[in-house]
């Protein structure tokens, strides 16, 4: 029987292992099985709350399906992307697509507008990467903390691409609803972005959070709907909008306002689908045969068009584009 200063040493390692522990970012859960996860962050950045980073990320779940799909996520302090490569498939086309998840900032749906999107892209031979950001009802500012998260969420794919066998120049980010309130910031403010993180410790400084193409699907509100006049970069890169029309009017006004901003500028390769019927919501799924249900194959099909699907390092025809309105911009 050990005595009892040995089993008083080993409560007080316990004890202090289980603290440490606690005091961790915490590791948040797949969303889909397979993926790879990482933090936006490293652990000590002052991006981070330190005060509540090794908090538990709170999941509600569906058991419809084996193994249990996460529907959900609120209680986001450690943010992340969860990476699903298509770089196996025969397809592979050596693009990704980062999906911001709508859910009012109040919470994220990570199924609907997460993992469903991993097989309909891999089918495409384009990679997965969701984004879990925080949040407004935890705390934080969705404008400043939520987009900061899309930037970096950028930055970090950017840089793993060579690892991940993924197309630099062929990353991209679509946002759902107030997910779209993160992608739609990323195509006028990299360059802010950029200049305000450029810290030399910072292993990502130097590597460009500008995406190469834009998804706003129902959107909130984007940089056009306070400023109409927003500053649009010469090297602005191409966007796809969609939304249903007086089903989900509100919204689709939000899509209208970044449209028609975008249109007065001249910038190419730009496409907005709004729809006779249909409401909010809804993700990928077909909505019972309405048209608004086949704007993901109007998406595919854009996608397409642009060189986005072609095979990896092929120049796309977004990129000869972006050039020759910039030239054409600055000249």
């Amino acid at each position: 029987m050990k005595s009892l200063p040995v089993l008083l040493s080993l409560f007080a390692i316990l004890t202090l292992s289980a603290a440490a522990r606690a005091a961790e970012p915490y590791q948040p859960k797949l969303i889909v099985p397979g993926g790879i996860l990482l933090p936006l962050y490293p652990a000590d950045s002052k991006e981070l709350n330190q005060d509540r980073v090794h908090e538990a990320e709170n999941y509600n779940s569906t058991f419809q399906k084996k193994p249990e799909n996460i529907l959900n996520v609120i209680n986001i302090h450690n943010p992340s992307i969860e990476v699903h490569l298509a770089t196996d498939q025969p397809n592979n086309t050596g693009t990704a697509v980062i999906v911001a998840p709508g859910g009012g900032h109040k919470i994220l749906w990570v199924g609907p507008e997460g993992a469903d999107c991993v097989p309909f892209f891999k089918e495409q031979g384009v990679s997965t990467i969701i984004l879990r950001n925080r949040l407004r009802v935890d705390g934080y500012v969705a404008e400043v903390d939520a987009v900061n998260d899309a930037f970096q969420a950028i930055r970090l794919v950017r840089a793993h691409a060579a690892e991940w066998k993924l197309d630099p120049n062929k990353i991209g980010i679509m946002g759902f609803s107030a997910g779209a309130e993160l992608s739609a910031p990323t195509a006028i403010k990299y360059e802010a972005y950029e200049r305000d993180h450029n810290d030399a410790a910072d292993p990502l400084a130097k590597i460009s959070a500008r995406p190469d193409f834009i998804g706003v699907i129902y959107p909130g509100p984007t940089p056009f709907t306070a400023d109409p006049e927003a500053k649009i970069p010469a090297d602005v890169p191409p966007s796809f909008i969609a939304s249903a029309g007086s089903g989900d009017r509100v919204h689709a006004l939000w899509a209208t306002d970044y449209f028609t901003a975008m249109l007065k500028a001249g910038v190419p390769n730009l496409e907005m689908h709004i729809y006779g019927n249909g409401g909010h919501g809804g993700g990928l799924k077909d909505r019972g045969g309405i048209p608004f249900g086949t704007w993901t194959a109007r998406y595919l099909e854009w996608l397409k068009d642009l060189g986005f699907l072609n095979k990896p390092g092929v120049p796309t025809k977004a990129a000869a584009d972006v050039a020759a309105y910039a030239k054409k911009s600055r000249g």
